[in-house]
């Protein structure tokens, strides 16, 4: 037991090394634009300059922060075992009579999406019934809603209640890099060509072009990937393995149209889209269908039954006991 904990905790600690990095890499350039490459000189030019970067700079900064540290969304009580179910499920040695179970409790609830095999989507792990787009990570120990992948560079599992601020930091990110490349790179010829003279700053100037033009490249891939998965309304996961609904596979099962997914994740007000603050549509636990009309979408039939059964509902799920989280597949 106290190896296990010992492990765990030197996971959690290797687990900010590449936030550590990305964040070292930031706070340099800072100190290379700021203080060696602008510092002193007073041209309305550099002023302009040292005006934008710092803008560019504090979304950058905003966004990274907002990425890692929003916690990711885990599926409601309603879609937890109650007390009496889960002894009932427990007890059960059949699978089909299991899968029964979970069938019967799911009518309650606005599921549309199964595991490959058809049956109920259900997490052993976390004890929960998973909601539609929800998957188990691993990394997180727990059920994330509409997971999208886990990010090694912000240590948190992008999903529902962060994905708008990763796509943001991302979008910010290839700013701050497209800008410091096209401002350093005339510094760059004067001090390859020997007009001005040699010193620290030449070092950091050559390296701000090529650190900012690799980091350019990479998130320039991964943006737009991101940017058509948001475009197809599909996340990372639903990208290799499409969802299950009740006639088959559908890659497209979300997909409402190019201006309905975009309100999904940034939200219906424009001019928030932008700025790092929650505008996501819905609570992540239902999405709407592409094949049916609302009006006869039974996600949201089952949506108001759900509402209204949620004091009884809540209670049963207060008695659940704590739950033992390991891996699961998703």
């Amino acid at each position: 037991m106290a190896l296990s904990r010992a492990l765990r905790c030197c996971q959690r600690i290797f687990s900010w090394i590449p936030v550590s990095i990305i964040s070292s890499v930031v706070l340099w350039s800072y100190y290379a634009y700021v203080f060696e490459l602008c510092f002193g000189k007073t041209s309305q030019l550099i002023v302009g300059y040292l005006l934008i970067f710092h803008v560019c700079f504090i979304m950058f900064c905003w966004t990274y922060w907002k990425a890692i540290f929003t916690p990711p969304s885990s599926p409601s009580k309603k879609f937890h075992l109650s007390y009496s179910d889960k002894e009932s499920y427990e007890m059960e040695e059949r699978p089909d009579a299991q899968k029964q179970i979970l069938t019967e409790i799911a009518r309650k609830l606005p599921i549309c999406t199964r595991a490959q095999s058809g049956a109920i989507r259900f997490c052993d792990r976390c004890q929960v019934i998973k909601p539609d787009r929800c998957h188990h990570c691993s990394v997180c120990e727990t059920c994330v809603l509409k997971m999208d992948h886990h990010c090694p560079w912000v240590n948190n599992c992008v999903g529902f209640s962060n994905y708008k601020f990763f796509l943001l930091f991302l979008s910010y990110s290839m700013i701050y890099c497209v800008f410091v490349a096209s401002t350093v790179f005339q510094y760059f010829l004067k001090f390859w060509v020997g007009d001005l003279p040699n010193g620290p700053a030449k070092f950091h100037v050559l390296f701000l072009l090529f650190v900012a033009l690799m980091f350019f490249v990479s998130l320039m891939f991964l943006f737009g990937y991101h940017c058509w998965l948001v475009a197809k309304n599909r996340s990372t996961l639903e990208a290799f393995s499409a969802p299950v609904f009740q006639n088959g596979p559908d890659r497209n099962g979300f997909n409402v149209g190019l201006s309905r997914n975009l309100q999904q994740v940034f939200g219906e007000d424009k001019k928030l889209w932008f700025i790092p603050v929650f505008t996501s549509q819905g609570d992540g636990h239902y999405f709407p269908l592409r094949t049916l009309r609302e009006s006869e979408n039974p996600l949201l039939a089952n949506e108001g039954k759900w509402m209204e059964d949620g004091g009884s509902d809540e209670e049963s799920a207060d008695e659940n006991g704590p739950s033992v989280i390991i891996r699961t597949e998703s």
